[in-house]
């Protein structure tokens, strides 16, 4: 394959190092660029963008592994620029679009509800009078941030009183009824990795508390990628035009066998999924990837 891709992360990475080792291996020339560097520049180079290490010339196709913190206008630049690279036919895996409906978990549970894909019921709301009515018909609810990962920022409510005020949660209110466990205090849901319509991989999260993440201590335990989890989580990362995807997914609590999507990541880490795959995640990300790119090469200009 000729021309450089563009790797878009931050700084030193363990997801990024395995994309670039599987890329290179492919004889594939990778160039890490973290978004919070590029911008436009109209007038100032022949593309109208400006892309560290690139000059005038386009990657030959872009994995956005990271799109970083930010303020609402940096973000909004830094998906800019994505769009932008879209439009000029590069190849970009996500797209700014699936990123962006994957962030608002809000968007992400409408699309799945659309696509006939079981999912807890949600209700996103601006005031915090409407979420405390929410509370007060969903006892025990669980509050999520918009943009959160990770399990970060999550909280349990099981009366409207403990809603918080609107500027602790940035002026929205998403809230989702708590889904218990089977059996009490097994705290445990499932994350299945999608790459190009296929799962490559999955585990079973064992969590310290109702939070399994495994930055927050939860525990992997390997998962074969088939069946119903694996169909679900498929047809998940599709509702949202996700190229590839984290899939969380948790038992619903009357229905053996039955599962719902909680969340599709559409930047997903796998560090800890890797210890318990035998699949090399990293090398089916940079096959895919790879594949897409050539193919859009043959295509030519469109």
């Amino acid at each position: 394959m000729s021309g450089v891709v563009a790797l878009f992360t931050d700084g030193a990475d363990w997801h990024a190092a395995r994309l670039e080792q599987a890329m290179t291996r492919r004889g594939v020339e990778c160039r890490r660029v973290p978004l919070s560097a590029c911008g436009f520049a109209i007038g100032r180079t022949a593309t109208g963008l400006l892309l560290p290490g690139f000059g005038d010339a386009l990657p030959a196709g872009a994995f956005v592994r990271v799109v970083g913190q930010g303020s609402f206008e940096q973000v909004t630049l830094r998906l800019g620029v994505l769009h932008a690279l879209d439009r000029l036919g590069v190849p970009v895996y996500n797209s700014a679009r699936a990123i962006e409906r994957c962030v608002d978990k809000s968007t992400t549970s409408f699309l799945l509800a659309q696509a006939g894909l079981p999912t807890p019921p949600s209700v996103t709301v601006q005031d915090v009078a409407t979420a405390r009515a929410v509370v007060e018909a969903w006892p025990d609810c669980v509050l999520k941030p918009l943009f959160g990962a990770q399990g970060r920022g999550l909280r349990r409510l099981p009366r409207p009183d403990d809603v918080p005020e609107s500027e602790a949660v940035a002026g929205v209110y998403y809230l989702q009824p708590f889904v218990p466990p089977r059996r009490e205090a097994e705290w445990r849901d499932c994350r299945v990795f999608v790459v190009g319509g296929r799962a490559v991989a999955a585990m079973i999260r064992h969590g310290r508390s109702w939070i399994t993440n495994v930055h927050r201590g939860g525990r992997c335990e390997a998962l074969a990628p088939e069946g119903a989890v694996a169909e679900l989580a498929v047809r998940a990362a599709a509702a949202v035009g996700a190229d590839y995807a984290g899939v969380d997914l948790i038992s619903a609590p009357h229905d053996v066998g039955q599962w719902l999507v909680l969340e599709v990541n559409s930047m997903p880490a796998w560090q800890g999924l890797q210890t318990v795959s035998d699949a090399d995640i990293a090398d089916a990300l940079a096959a895919d990837f790879v594949a897409r790119v050539e193919a859009a090469a043959s295509r030519g200009p469109q």
